[in-house]
């Protein structure tokens, strides 16, 4: 008998399977620093330093070839200790096409590896042109995006856009979505 296991998201306040949340008339104002938990729920209407976009601008930057766009949705390992006789299924993640996804860079305190993973993948998606623009993107309601947006900021980055409707309000909108991977780790391991 072979056991089946499904990925399930073990990530606190924020899964996949969750219906979409519905922005409310009250949105919550910029925090001083990172949002820390509860990464989805509603977010800021702005991100100092930063141009927030909707799906209209975010279309148009993407068919112009205008900006880098980077999903910074977590993604969930591959559990350890699993039996040999297990199956394991990721959760599939579809993006916007050419995206570079970054995940687990999101979240409001990074280890040390995580950041370097960071770092290294805002060097790859600008080809170390600080000037670059780059678009930062998860899902609708979800913090995940602005912290990775604010952290490019603080990293330096000149042009940074930031898209809170993410992948909900491109499919919504009938863009074309694409099977995505995320980028490998230190040693070539997708996260």
């Amino acid at each position: 008998m072979i056991a089946a296991v499904t990925a399930v998201m073990l990530i606190p306040s924020l899964s996949i399977a969750d219906p979409l949340m519905t922005a409310t008339p009250e949105t919550p104002p910029e925090p001083d620093g990172y949002r820390m938990d509860a990464y989805r729920a509603p977010a800021p209407a702005t991100l100092k330093g930063a141009t927030v976009i909707d799906t209209s601008g975010a279309f148009d930057l993407w068919t112009r070839h205008a900006a880098v766009f980077i999903d910074a949705l977590p993604h969930p390992p591959k559990p350890g200790g699993l039996p040999k006789t297990a199956v394991w299924r990721e959760t599939p993640r579809d993006n916007i096409p050419g995206s570079l996804w970054l995940p687990d860079t999101g979240y409001g305190a990074l280890a040390d590896v995580t950041l370097a993973y960071f770092r290294k993948g805002l060097e790859k998606a600008s080809n170390g042109d600080r000037q670059r623009p780059l678009v930062f993107y998860c899902l609708r309601n979800c913090w995940m995006s602005w912290n990775a947006a604010r952290r490019a900021l603080e990293l330096g980055y000149a042009h940074i856009y930031w898209y809170p409707e993410g992948t909900d309000g491109w499919a919504a909108a009938g863009h074309p979505l694409a099977a995505a991977r995320p980028e490998p780790r230190a040693g070539g391991a997708a996260p």
